[in-house]
């Protein structure tokens, strides 16, 4: 099934692959906001309850699918699963996208790095003190696809794109 559509990780990190602390982001980007909503939308988007909750809100435009181990659990607007498994059937059934993303945090990053085929990372120069951090891809995804870098709002950091 998987042959039918390609899986795409989204993170924003520091230099040592930090995503979060204390079940937020580590930073507010505006780009890196706008380049994840124009490349997430219309597309399934999967990601634990946790990251669902940092968020608050279902987001627009995009198959919200949420993985839990709470079987009580459930979110008005969004598809909620018990698995990585299920959740990837759930975004295929739902969309007619050929590209599902994996949207957090760092349990389903890890969960599905061996099904994902490319990663859409921004990463801040700088170390940000997380306690939550990706995992480590530097020997499965070595082929840059896309690099440009940019300085905002106090931040240096560049968009890259890996495929394996």
């Amino acid at each position: 099934m998987k042959e039918q559509y390609r899986v795409s990780a989204i993170a924003a990190m520091d230099e040592k692959r930090g995503i979060g602390k204390g079940n937020d982001l580590l930073f507010r980007i505006p780009r890196d906001f706008e380049r994840m909503r124009n490349l997430t939308t219309g597309h399934p988007i999967i990601m634990g309850r946790k990251t669902h909750e940092s968020i608050g809100r279902v987001l627009p435009g995009r198959t919200n699918v949420i993985i839990t181990s709470d079987l009580d659990y459930g979110v008005q607007g969004a598809v909620v699963v018990h698995s990585l498994e299920e959740a990837f059937r759930v975004a295929k059934e739902s969309s007619g996208s050929d590209e599902i993303f994996i949207f957090g945090g760092a349990r389903v990053f890890a969960d599905a790095l061996p099904q994902t085929d490319k990663l859409y990372l921004t990463i801040v120069k700088g170390e940000f003190n997380a306690d939550t951090f990706y995992p480590d891809y530097s020997k499965e995804f070595t082929k840059v696809v896309y690099r440009e870098k940019f300085s905002e709002n106090g931040y240096k950091y560049e968009f890259i794109d890996l495929e394996r």
